[in-house]
């Protein structure tokens, strides 16, 4: 890739940073000027069309694209799903638990796809969690409960919770001796982290757009390993589930073979818009060069809080340290809500305060946020 622009070039299309610090991308991306006008644009397709179903079928199937783009996939293995969670619920629905019925999860699980895995005990399945040791886990952690018996077992990119990087490829590679399947959740390291879904050798990845691929809620793309079959037909289905969803016939239910069979009723529109701007601007720069800059972020963003006396639940080792930097505090919320006061925005979630870093993010947003912290603390 070629004339990437600098992280300050990447950073200009991010009206934002004229008076704000955004270290939120783990719970939202910062809004983009490209964002903005494809949100606008939408807009003006009804104003002017009325009703250009053409021209919105062309923005979903743009989207699909350069999601499948940016995980080494074809367009025929992505479905366009509302969230992750049905993606999840999606692979966990057409599986047939009786026969092989454990599903091995994490405590580090963002708790919706653990949800998700627990509502599938009323038809036969058999939870277990791997827990984590001081905020880590070891692929050993999963081999130790991944048997002849495990059907799925679930693993995130990074973790929500403490920005925990997880051995997502040997994982997969645990599963597939065994004969389970493996679910990746990429939500909170997609745009920021490099992805192959063939290096990884995951069965299924789902990520939603709103993130670090800087798009909105109300979109998610689930990723189908070709040549997978399911035990059960989709119950949830919808009119874009079906091999011609044009084609109008309430009386004759079939499947496309490829991924598009998850697909359910109309996907949102204005999200389609807003992931085809994200994820262009995602495109622009390498990941392997988005995840080294942002590294070198929460590296000294970490050990710049560590002197200043500061407890973090996030990994002390690089290598093993997604995009967030997690910091202790016994009122996450309250110190968010001081930081936002100063146009600093981060996220607080359980005991923490998550402070997660983008293409965009440079050291004068490290200098802003410990300085305010610093000032927290003198004023308790």
């Amino acid at each position: 890739m070629t004339d990437q622009p600098s992280p300050a070039a990447f950073r200009a299309h991010f009206p934002a940073f004229a008076d704000s610090v955004h270290l939120a991308s783990c719970s939202q991306g910062a809004l983009s000027d490209a964002l903005a006008a494809e949100l606008f644009e939408f807009q003006h397709t009804i104003r002017e069309h009325g009703a250009p179903w053409d021209k919105w079928m062309a923005k979903v199937a743009e989207a699909r694209a350069l999601f499948a783009q940016l995980i080494g996939a074809d367009a025929d293995d992505i479905a366009v799903v509302p969230s992750a969670s049905e993606g999840a619920y999606q692979v966990a629905s057409t599986q047939a638990w009786p026969e092989r019925p454990v599903i091995v999860t994490t405590d580090l699980e963002f708790p919706s796809l653990g949800h998700v895995w627990l509502a599938q005990q009323g038809r036969g399945a058999n939870v277990q969690f791997v827990a984590h040791h001081d905020g880590l886990v070891d692929t050993e952690d999963y081999a130790a409960l991944i048997t002849e018996r495990t059907r799925l077992v679930s693993v995130p990119l990074v973790s929500y919770a403490n920005g925990l990087r997880f051995p997502v490829r040997e994982v997969a590679a645990l599963a597939r001796v065994n004969g389970a399947r493996s679910f990746v959740d990429a939500y909170q390291g997609l745009g920021v982290e490099p992805v192959d879904v063939t290096e990884l050798g995951c069965d299924y990845l789902v990520s939603g757009s709103l993130k670090y691929l800087l798009g909105i809620s109300g979109i998610a793309f689930l990723y189908v390993r070709p040549g997978l079959r399911d035990a059960v037909s989709p119950p949830l289905t919808g009119w874009f589930g079906r091999t011609n969803p044009f084609e109008f016939d309430p009386r004759h239910l079939d499947y496309p073979e490829h991924a598009r069979r998850f697909e359910t009723g109309t996907p949102s529109i204005p999200s389609a818009y807003g992931a085809v701007a994200g994820l262009k601007m995602v495109h622009q720069v390498d990941a392997h060069r988005v995840r080294d800059h942002i590294g070198g972020l929460t590296g000294q963003l970490q050990q710049r809080l560590l002197d200043a006396g500061e407890r973090l639940r996030s990994p002390l080792d690089d290598a093993r340290r997604g995009p967030l930097v997690a910091l202790a505090d016994r009122d996450p919320d309250a110190l968010a809500a001081f930081l936002a006061g100063r146009r600093i925005v981060c996220s607080a979630r359980g005991d923490v305060l998550r402070m997660s870093l983008h293409y965009y993010n440079v050291e004068s947003d490290l200098d802003a946020v410990v300085a305010a912290i610093a000032e927290y603390r003198a004023s308790q």
